[in-house]
């Protein structure tokens, strides 16, 4: 697998025909976790990029649209991959394609006209729109034919492509501790209960500790309804992981609540977050009220 996690930042040019699904694969890396732009000029990136770099900025995956819409700036395009590959940036190009037929169908239903258009035939701004992609399309490291996919088969294939050509997890997992008395999560896709266990909070050595202490977290998995809960809970949530993945989502985010989030639920959470690991899966953990 050609990984890109030794790079400070992660490119990923979209690019093909227009109508060919680039509005949907941007939407899938925009929820995946990637700062996304949409008719990026080829020479404006590389500065981007720098700018990015010199700010210790935050964006670390950068998804950007560039097509034939650009018009003579898209021949720069090369050029300026050239030169991003320079700045320890590893690129890699996803290019969208599909059949004459379903692309003038598809302009047909949404009455959109094509980028290219001078006033004739769609059919003609799309045959001058392969010519100028023919290039792009040779040094593509991965090729999508749109023609026949639904926009959930779609997603399928963009999953394909980030783990063949990144090698980055199908799905991020976040379990979040929380107290009831603060509201719930309304971002939690599942929230599971735990007021039911035995509360750290009126034991007095325990009180002023949270659940990343071990003390807390030995206390609440003590009693045998804690561990096989933990079991159940755990066994659960992997049962529902591969579903999810095949949904699609990009992200699942767990809930674990009690009273005041600061012992039980974030024991929990802990719990799940060191015993749950699936190679598809990036986990991580968010005590959201453990500071209240």
């Amino acid at each position: 697998m050609d990984s890109m996690s030794d790079s400070l930042i992660q490119l990923i040019i979209i690019t093909g025909m227009s109508g060919a699904g680039k509005t949907t694969a941007s939407h899938f890396f925009e929820d995946a976790g990637y700062f996304c732009m949409d008719n990026v000029p080829p020479t404006l990136l590389p500065k981007f990029i720098q700018i990015c770099l010199e700010a210790n900025s935050s964006i670390n995956k950068l998804a950007v649209v560039i097509d034939a819409r650009g018009g003579s700036f898209f021949q720069n395009l090369f050029s300026a991959i050239d030169e991003i590959k320079q700045m320890k940036v590893q690129v890699k190009i996803l290019f969208l394609e599909a059949s004459d037929n379903a692309l003038i169908r598809r302009f047909s239903e949404t009455r959109r006209k094509h980028p290219l258009n001078k006033g004739g035939r769609v059919s003609d701004d799309i045959k001058e729109e392969r010519r100028i992609l023919e290039m792009t399309r040779a040094k593509a490291d991965f090729v999508v034919d749109t023609s026949l996919l639904t926009g959930r088969e779609l997603q399928e294939e963009l999953r394909r492509f980030t783990q063949e050509k990144i090698g980055i997890k199908s799905m991020s997992v976040v379990f979040v501790s929380f107290g009831y008395k603060h509201g719930i999560p309304e971002d939690c896709d599942l929230i599971f209960d735990v007021r039911f266990l035995p509360n750290p909070f009126y034991v007095p050595e325990l009180k002023h500790l949270t659940g990343v202490d071990e003390a807390v977290y030995n206390y609440v998995f003590s009693s045998s309804i804690a561990e096989q809960y933990a079991q159940r809970l755990r066994g659960f949530i992997e049962f529902q992981i591969p579903l999810f993945i095949s949904e699609p989502k990009t992200r699942l985010q767990i809930g674990i609540g009690c009273t005041g989030g600061h012992h039980r639920s974030v024991a929990f959470a802990e719990y799940l977050f060191r015993n749950i690991s699936d190679p598809r899966i990036a986990t991580s953990v968010i005590h959201r009220d453990i500071a209240n």
